[in-house]
């Protein structure tokens, strides 16, 4: 058994891994205290917006994915739309070029808050109250927050200080952003959620009190706080201000819905993700073009295979997924398409954009897709929207991005959820209700006729992606990661690691696979404004072998080393449908996610 920093948990009562420690502790207590798995997601869901403000908020978006047991595998999409008057022409007229990093323009209709709700009304079975009570308590008495809080304020200092100025009140009120071992409090968010329990108190029994407050954040004042933002005149990343698009109309008329997962069948085990209207089919694509023999775990041969066949599946994703457009879905993930695809991995790494043309399909890049990039311009995948973790800092420090929560429960009950944006650094913070927009609609194009193009009462493509795998029919492990476009490198990598590498305590080694080195490519237009991209790029943490690494280089890849923890941070949580036996694992990078079970 390999050395890891942490145990992977067992047991039989329940598990819970998110990105943060005190989300993972409320929604355990949540089960302890009688509630499935779902009532425990909710409730760490809320928590998140509270302890991760710079990484989600309640109008930013999630995608969750649900495996009822005994049921079925399916998608919840709490990814809002475009509103009706974000249209290309709009923004063109604009002088715009690009969708905003920041500021309401790059606002969708927020699909958080309706997602978890939903999700409450119909699989949990806990009251509204008991589960917002974790995050009402955290924001009105406070909460340590971590270093991350203060540093991405301290980020956006001036922006807040002399145009942001509702954002600085809450994080840096007398001119002192958040610190580690202070309370930090968010009375705002708190008096929200308790105004909203107030005026559904007298709805009806608990499926309808839930269905009321949906109402008050669709209809009541804390969409009309929402369109009085939006309409806010707001400097973002053009260097202008801009009001928004989104209307009460547009609020209205959005809910949260059920679909399918797509899926793919992969050496016994099947794998479920999102639809193209996230990047989830990646992750299955890059499954296709493994061959039938792996080279050895970790070797060069293997991280040269797993980078190329990521990179061919990034340009499909680039030419052909989005919500504007139908996708050829059947096409993309079928075994001739990508036997083809990978007769194009070669010895060498491939600095070219390689989109497909599944079903004879003539493929259409975006304009900023199709200019070459030059290797030796500034690129900084951070951008102004979702950060990666992967970018280093020049203290040698690490970003976050983004948030997640898995939990399965005794029944069998399991969850997985990538919670994202509406985070501190997006919009300026809504003065009565203490969390701001989102600013997903940055990755839809301003060019008309692609599947991603900006297109009202369309989803702009995103890069959240939780992911459910089944053995033999039976769900058996939920997990994900924050990272933007590296969500699906960073998990393709932990669950080949899982299922090749052979069990711990008689259950799957999530905790090694975790912890296991791991790196990622920027070789295709980032998903995040100002959408740039490096060819043949490859970021590898110092723990790799050096053999490798000098061998991937002799390959052509363009490798940075970077610190020896800073790929990912992902989480997963299992059931062994014989046993029974429950597992958790959580990532030690950013050091403060966690897994806690029993």
């Amino acid at each position: 058994m390999q050395f890891t920093t942490r145990p992977t948990l067992q047991g039989t009562f329940g598990m819970v891994s998110s990105t943060h420690w005190l989300a993972s502790q409320s929604a355990m207590a949540v089960l302890e205290n009688g509630g499935n798995a779902y009532d425990a997601a909710v409730a760490g869901a809320f928590v998140l917006h509270v302890v991760e403000p710079h990484l989600n908020g309640p109008a930013g978006e999630v995608p969750i994915l649900l495996a009822p047991a005994g049921g079925e595998v399916r998608v919840l999409c709490g990814q809002g739309v475009a509103p009706a008057g974000a249209t290309v022409a709009h923004y063109r007229g604009l002088g715009l070029d690009l969708v905003p990093g920041t500021g309401p323009l790059a606002a969708a209709v927020p699909g958080a808050f309706d997602a978890w709700l939903l999700l409450l009304r119909d699989h949990g079975t806990k009251p509204l109250d008991e589960i917002l009570a974790y995050a009402i308590g955290y924001a009105e008495h406070g909460h340590p927050p971590v270093e991350n809080v203060g540093a991405t304020v301290e980020s956006v200092r001036k922006l807040f200080e002399t145009e942001w100025t509702s954002s600085a009140e809450l994080y840096l009120p007398g001119g002192r952003a958040p610190r580690p071992g202070e309370l930090f409090r968010n009375p705002a968010l708190a008096a929200t959620w308790k105004r909203l329990l107030a005026e559904t108190a007298g709805a009806g029994d608990r499926e309808a009190r839930i269905d009321a407050a949906r109402e008050v954040w669709r209809t009541g004042f804390i969409a009309e706080a929402l369109v009085r933002q939006a309409a806010r005149p707001t400097l973002d990343t053009s260097g202008t201000r801009h009001t928004g698009t989104l209307t009460a109309a547009d609020l209205a008329a959005w809910s949260a819905s059920y679909e399918s997962p797509v899926s793919y069948d992969w050496n016994g085990w099947t794998v479920c993700k999102a639809g193209p209207w996230s990047q989830g089919p990646a992750l299955l694509q890059q499954l296709a073009l493994l061959p039938p023999e792996l080279p050895a775990y970790g070797s060069a041969d293997y991280v040269h295979l797993l980078v190329e066949g990521c990179k061919l599946a990034m340009a499909d994703r680039e030419a052909w997924y989005g919500d504007a457009a139908e996708v050829p879905l059947a096409d993309l993930l079928s075994q001739t398409y990508n036997a083809g695809r990978r007769d194009l991995i070669g010895a060498k790494a491939s600095d070219e954009l390689r989109p497909g043309g599944p079903g004879g399909r003539v493929p259409r890049l975006p304009g900023y897709a199709r200019v070459e990039a030059d290797k030796g311009a500034a690129f900084d995948p951070l951008g102004a929207g979702e950060p990666t973790v992967a970018q280093v800092a020049a203290d040698g420090g690490t970003r976050g991005d983004t948030c997640h929560l898995d939990v399965v429960d005794r029944w069998g009950n399991m969850v997985a959820a990538t919670p994202s944006g509406g985070w501190l650094q997006s919009n300026p913070v809504v003065p009565e209700l203490g969390f701001p927009l989102g600013t997903r609609l940055q990755m839809a194009w301003l060019e008309e006729g692609l599947p991603n193009s900006l297109t009202p009462g369309r989803r702009p493509r995103t890069t959240l992606t939780p992911s459910i795998a089944l053995r033999d029919g039976v769900p058996v492990l939920a997990f994900g990661t924050p990272g933007g476009d590296q969500q699906d490198q960073w998990q393709l990598h932990f669950f080949l690691a899982v299922a090749l590498r052979g069990e711990v305590r008689g259950g799957l080694d999530l905790q090694g696979a975790i912890d296991a080195p791991n790196w990622h490519n920027d070789s295709f237009p980032s998903s995040f404004h100002p959408r740039g991209r490096r060819p043949g790029s490859l970021t590898v943490e110092s723990r790799t072998d050096p053999e490798t690494v000098a061998e991937l280089r002799r390959r052509g890849h363009d490798v940075t080393v970077g610190p020896g923890w800073s790929e990912g941070r992902l989480c997963a949580v299992a059931r062994d449908p014989e046993t029974g036996v429950l597992s958790a694992a959580a990532n030690p990078r950013g050091m403060q996610g966690y897994a806690v079970g029993r």
